[in-house]
């Protein structure tokens, strides 16, 4: 979908990167392996997003690091935007109706970290949740989006474990109840 708006790769990557989850940060020799473009390319679009004030940068000994800006009145737009190119604002959308005693919805792996993937992990956080219905749900979404879907259902109580393996750029809270 983005693809025919965005016709840069590497621009496209970047918005996956920082704005999918902001807590991502990292710098020009960082992406250059994890995108397979090269540094030239990916700085003309790194030059871009700070231009634009989209990015914030912060230097780290001789490094200089970049992360979105959250502040910037376009982020949540993005951001937004980007959660419908990977399709979870569906999936979020349907599983909250009717799952069960749902608390907390995650994102984790590949795509919490900014990098497309054609599988999205969750975790589901809450109790007695209806196993059936959500098998039901992920089998339409992944059809809907051409992704593969995996979960697991994490209990409120075991949560805690489950974020001690996690670093910030592997996690990313979508959903919590009220």
């Amino acid at each position: 979908m983005l693809e025919a708006l965005i016709t840069s790769k590497t621009r496209l990557k970047l918005l996956l990167k920082f704005f999918l989850n902001s807590s991502n940060i990292s710098y020009l020799r960082g992406l250059e392996p994890e995108f397979g473009e090269s540094t030239n390319a990916i700085r003309q679009e790194l030059n871009r997003f700070e231009t634009a004030n989209l990015l914030i940068t912060t230097t780290k000994g001789n490094k200089k690091l970049y992360q979105a800006n959250t502040k910037h009145p376009l982020f949540p737009e993005i951001h937004k935007l980007l959660l419908k190119h990977i399709g979870i604002d569906k999936i979020i959308e349907k599983v909250i109706e009717n799952i069960g005693d749902l608390k907390e919805v995650y994102l984790v792996g590949e795509l919490a970290r900014g990098q497309n993937s054609k599988v999205i992990d969750f975790w589901f956080v809450g109790n007695n949740l209806d196993k059936g219905y959500i098998l039901g749900l992920i089998e339409k979404a992944e059809k809907l989006i051409q992704r593969k879907i995996r979960y697991i259902e994490i209990g409120l109580n075991e949560l805690s474990d489950f974020i001690e393996t996690k670093s910030n750029d592997e996690l990313l809270l979508l959903w919590k109840s009220e």
